[in-house]
């Protein structure tokens, strides 16, 4: 599963080049997705006008909704000085969940805000679809 935090998620709506790429690509595959968390959605168009509308249009992105569990979940997060709810609702939709096999992967600007083994990407970083 691949999530796109706040920052990364107005990257895409600002037209990052390499996430463009990417949820284009996703859209001509079936079964994936690029998963938004409710939270980071709803910080990224409280910061930028339309960015949720542009996001959205894409057919490869969905967003992960802040349901009963994940909102009780978040706030312990929040409690517990992980940090925001957006960055907590990231962090909680990259754990392990029954629904989704395999390792999910964070895309962010800011890898410095997840705790050790999370598995972050840099969304400028080189390598982050293979180019060098």
């Amino acid at each position: 599963m691949i999530i796109l935090d706040t920052g990364a998620t107005r990257a895409l709506a600002d037209g990052h080049k390499t996430l463009n790429l990417l949820a284009g690509n996703m859209a001509r595959t079936p079964g994936d997705l690029l998963r938004i968390p409710a939270a980071c959605l709803m910080q990224a168009e409280s910061q930028d006008a339309e960015a949720a509308r542009r996001v959205l249009a894409f057919s490869s992105v969905v967003v992960d909704p802040l349901d009963t569990v994940a909102a009780v979940s978040v706030g312990t997060m929040i409690r517990d000085g992980y940090g925001g709810a957006d960055t907590c609702h990231a962090l909680y939709c990259a754990l392990p969940r029954a629904e989704f096999g395999g390792m999910s992967i964070l895309l962010t600007d800011r890898e410095q805000n997840y705790p050790p083994g999370v598995v972050t990407v840099d969304i400028d970083s080189p390598g982050m679809l293979g180019f060098h």
